[in-house]
């Protein structure tokens, strides 16, 4: 009797106990670590609202690649030549003050064309530039898709245009528009004329490629057409949501 009254306790207490369930941990580790990459990601999207980006990954490796720091001054979108705001919307993303991030006539249009012709949107690229790397991969597509409505939710327009041309490269190892005005023209921002905003504007698809001192007839004919791009969307109100009141 002694025997199976201890053998009943033992199972008794068998059953007490709490099993363990490995996947249940598993699931539970993973959703936190959603949680803490979403944290930062907010984080990141507000903080870089109002701060303003010390560097960026790309600078970092071109840095590490070139082995000496880039040229690059941080300026803001007040201290900046009107003109060359609107010079890189008319260059790079015509319907900036239109969409929220993607622009779909753009997408679609490029998908027509087989793919042959970018559809990024100045946000997307600031994303891209700001938070993530260079290069074709499908994870980086996608924290692009999540961040992008995310920076156009929290950011005016004036704020993701004045990082975009703070962190944009317009020659090896120049980043900005204020390193780039210096460097191609000995002028600040805040000088720049029609014509140089419009040449600087003209190598960003391609500025190792390209000079805006010393253009190609091909770059001449492009900035003279985002020159007149500029003046287009600045008369028919386009440029509204990024000018200073």
């Amino acid at each position: 009797m002694a025997g199976k009254s201890s053998r009943k306790a033992r199972k008794t207490a068998t059953r007490g106990k709490t099993r363990p369930q490995p996947l249940r941990w598993v699931v539970r580790r993973l959703l936190w670590a959603v949680v803490a990459m979403v944290g930062l990601a907010v984080l990141a999207v507000v903080g870089y609202a109002a701060l303003n980006p010390p560097t960026t990954p790309y600078m970092v490796s071109e840095g590490r690649r070139l082995g000496q720091s880039v040229d690059r001054q941080w300026v803001s979108a007040d201290r900046m030549a009107p003109v060359m705001l609107r010079a890189a919307v008319a260059a790079e993303d015509a319907n900036f003050c239109t969409h929220w991030g993607f622009d779909m006539k753009a997408i679609r249009a490029a998908l027509e064309n087989g793919g042959r012709r970018g559809a990024s949107t100045i946000s997307q690229q600031v994303v891209k530039n700001v938070y993530l790397w260079h290069g074709r991969s499908w994870l980086r597509k996608a924290l692009e898709a999540l961040l992008t409505p995310a920076v156009e939710a929290v950011w005016s327009k004036r704020r993701i245009l004045e990082v975009y041309l703070n962190v944009a490269e317009f020659d090896e190892g120049v980043f900005g528009v204020e390193a780039a005005s210096r460097h191609y023209f000995g002028v600040g921002a805040d000088a720049l004329s029609a014509t140089q905003a419009a040449r600087l504007a003209a190598v960003l698809p391609a500025p190792r490629d390209r000079s805006a001192a010393k253009p190609t007839a091909a770059v001449s004919r492009r900035a003279n057409s985002i020159r007149d791009g500029a003046a287009t969307i600045a008369r028919d109100g386009r440029a509204a949501c990024f000018e200073a009141d």
